[in-house]
């Protein structure tokens, strides 16, 4: 067993997020036998699983010689899972995949591909094609993973909204500052 300080630095965390929604298909796409030996594989040690409303319970495992495997249906802030993981792992929303973006972590979004008129897909997509992410289906995350270089990501950098919301207080009648 290694010491809290070794074990820290050899430490890296695949967070999986499915935000407030029932993403079973996800939640089993990552607690698949091969999905977690290609994580392994790559060097990640630790996988925790954020499944939300999902009935799909996800196997635990200690890691002994293999992935470590955590869950949680909630939890009040998911900020620390996000500022600790080495690779997260989410759905489409946009609150997940920005807050991913902005905190600098390496971004898989898998696409929900049961929900109706996903626009959803659309955002994900357009950052993929940008190469701020990649993207997948639950179908394709095993793929997605063996294939993936992290190191071929771009920085995201949100743009300054400041000159529309000058723009829009103006229009509104508000005084600038």
């Amino acid at each position: 067993m290694e010491d809290e300080e070794g074990d820290q630095k050899t430490r890296r965390v695949v967070f999986v997020t499915v935000g407030t929604t029932c993403f079973d298909a996800l939640v089993r796409a990552v607690d698949s036998q091969n999905v977690k030996q290609e994580l392994f594989a790559k060097g990640y040690t630790h996988l925790i699983i954020q499944m939300g409303r999902g009935s799909y319970v996800p196997n635990k495992s200690e890691g002994d010689g293999s992935l470590a495997v955590d869950y949680f249906t909630f939890s009040s802030s998911i900020a620390d899972h996000l500022r600790s993981a080495s690779l997260v792992i989410s759905h489409a929303g946009s609150g997940s995949i920005f807050e991913s973006l902005r905190l600098g972590k390496p971004l898989l979004v898998v696409v929900n591909e049961d929900l109706m008129d996903n626009h959803q897909s659309e955002l994900a997509e357009e950052l993929a094609n940008r190469k701020h992410l990649y993207c997948a289906s639950p179908q394709t995350i095993l793929q997605t993973i063996a294939d993936m270089d992290l190191n071929s990501l771009l920085p995201y950098s949100p743009g300054d909204a400041t000159p529309v919301a000058k723009h829009i207080n103006r229009f509104l009648g508000f005084p600038e500052d």
